[in-house]
């Protein structure tokens, strides 16, 4: 049986953790064998339960207009997912930090697959918009995730092994969609989204079980989380030079992207007359790409420059491809500018995640990565309404602009981050 075992995480001399009262246990020794079976355990889990969100995602305008829902309760949809993650982002992060990573992801995966297996059966949009919320509670465990990925790596190799979690993450969209694709049936209302939508269920339990079978727990021992007030908290986690600056890069960017994720199905229908299956094999294209930067390019970047040049350089890209999605002439040009967007996401959010794990105790990784996942959970709950008023009463291409705009203080941000860090070091 693999076994996530505990691994070291002091931060290394260019970070500052965020305060705490005392600090973990020594990390228990593993062999190199070891720590490469807790990893692939773990990515393996990522993928299953990341195939089953990546395949509901494009489908969802097309459920949604089955229901005869406007553009702007399309949009809807996905904020309501995104307000059931801003609310248990942090909470299921601190309570990983207590009681251990398995039992949270053992609850939350079983959770989101019932959730995925209910809303399969919705019988009107109103109910679609409460199991959106209810699985998005349950889904917002990516900050666990990323937590017993730190604990069973060492931090120098932290930006890499976030890439790697990104790959697995592009590997669980590349497939997803593509099955959503093929599976869906517009033509037949809502009743054509029964099946891809159980599918989803199905790799969500698949992943649950997984954690029951082969994850072992990972928390390193020591104190619990922080007890305290949580404006206290999360004072710690804004007072902190690096932590800060990165928390608002996530929440900027996330608030323009959130607004493309939700219209963009939308937007292609409207644009080049596309349907869930060609969304879906764009998807599939994209999340190759995605996960080839995230496995193999964004690590050797980050060892060779460092984590916040490489996130700035990533946000450059998603910028330049943002504009060139908005002002696409034909869809051939408007993938190009996809792909940009990927990898630049590709090379950026690991780094974001690293550089949070590196500035935090080992005992308050969970918690600290779940502030960032609820800050980029509010974005994406006010990010597609905003691009929904915008694609409604503006223009279908509109919230690309707005996006690309959203690119420029983030990268503000990410300049002062790199100078935090060399003054840290």
């Amino acid at each position: 049986m693999s076994d996530l075992a505990p691994g070291e995480a002091t931060p290394p001399s260019g970070a500052t953790p965020v305060p705490s009262d005392s600090a973990a246990a020594p990390a228990t020794p593993r062999s190199e064998a070891e720590e490469r079976r807790a990893l692939i355990v773990l990515l393996t889990v990522i993928f299953l339960m990341i195939a089953g969100f990546g395949l509901v995602i494009p489908l969802l305008p097309f459920f949604a207009q089955a229901f005869d829902a406007p553009a702007w309760q399309v949009t809807l949809l996905f904020s309501a997912f995104s307000l059931g993650q801003f609310i248990g982002e942090p909470f299921w992060g601190k309570l990983s930090d207590r009681i251990g990573r398995r039992p949270v992801l053992i609850v939350t995966i079983s959770m989101v697959g019932l959730s995925y297996a209910a809303l399969a059966f919705a019988p009107n949009i109103l109910w679609a918009f409460g199991l959106r919320f209810l699985t998005g509670v349950f889904a917002g465990n990516i900050s666990t995730l990323q937590g017993a990925l730190a604990d069973i790596t060492p931090p120098e190799k932290r930006a890499q092994r976030m890439g790697i979690m990104g790959a697995a993450f592009s590997a669980g969209f590349m497939t997803g969609p593509a099955i959503g694709g093929l599976l869906a049936q517009p033509s037949r209302g809502t009743l054509g989204f029964q099946l891809p939508l159980l599918v989803a269920a199905g790799f969500a339990l698949a992943s649950a079980l997984a954690v029951v079978l082969l994850v072992r727990e990972s928390r390193p021992e020591g104190p619990p989380a922080l007890r305290g007030p949580k404006p206290a908290r999360v004072r710690d986690a804004f007072a902190h030079p690096v932590i800060s600056r990165v928390v608002m890069i996530s929440f900027i960017v996330v608030v323009g992207f959130a607004g493309i994720e939700a219209t963009y199905g939308l937007w292609t229908e409207a644009r080049f007359g596309w349907g869930p299956r060609q969304i879906g094999l764009a998807f599939m294209v994209i999340g190759s790409l995605g996960a080839v930067c995230q496995g193999w390019l964004s690590g050797r970047l980050a060892r060779a420059y460092g984590e916040a040049w490489t996130l700035s350089a990533g946000l450059v890209l998603m910028g330049l491809g943002l504009v060139v999605q908005w002002v696409s002439p034909t869809w051939h040009v408007a993938m190009a500018g996809f792909a940009l967007v990927c990898v630049g996401q590709s090379i950026c959010f690991p780094n974001v995640a690293a550089l949070i794990s590196q500035s935090s105790p080992p005992h308050r990784q969970g918690e600290m990565l779940g502030l960032n996942m609820s800050g980029m959970a509010l974005a994406r709950i006010g990010g597609p309404v905003l691009a929904g008023q915008l694609f409604s009463a503006v223009s279908p291409g509109s919230p690309f602009a707005f996006s690309a705009l959203m690119v420029l203080p983030a990268l503000w941000f990410a300049l002062q981050v790199r100078g935090k860090v060399q003054r840290l070091a």
